[in-house]
């Protein structure tokens, strides 16, 4: 499947210092923690991954006929918004 980067997905990538294999094994490799199948034009997910250390989490549509993954955002979740793990929400 191609991977398709959005320019706000690069962007973040430079500025929070993550590259392209970290994502590209996220992808593979990582954990799907939510789902959103209402998302429009394709369905999308969060998917929870590494980067050396550090956990990254991945927006990612999939436009399946076209078998392309498209990188919406990277980031680095904020433990304050998620539980240690990083697959949960905090209760805010």
């Amino acid at each position: 499947m191609k991977i398709i980067y959005r320019i706000h997905a690069v962007q973040r990538m430079f500025q929070r210092f993550i590259d392209t294999k970290d994502v590209r094994s996220a992808i593979e490799n990582g954990e799907t923690i939510e789902n959103y199948p209402e998302d429009t034009p394709y369905p999308s997910r969060l998917i929870l991954g590494w980067s050396s250390q550090r956990p990254i989490h991945i927006v990612i549509a999939e436009n399946l006929p076209d078998e392309e993954m498209i990188v919406i955002t990277v980031y680095e979740p904020d433990p304050e918004l998620w539980e240690a793990d990083f697959r949960t929400r905090r209760k805010l």
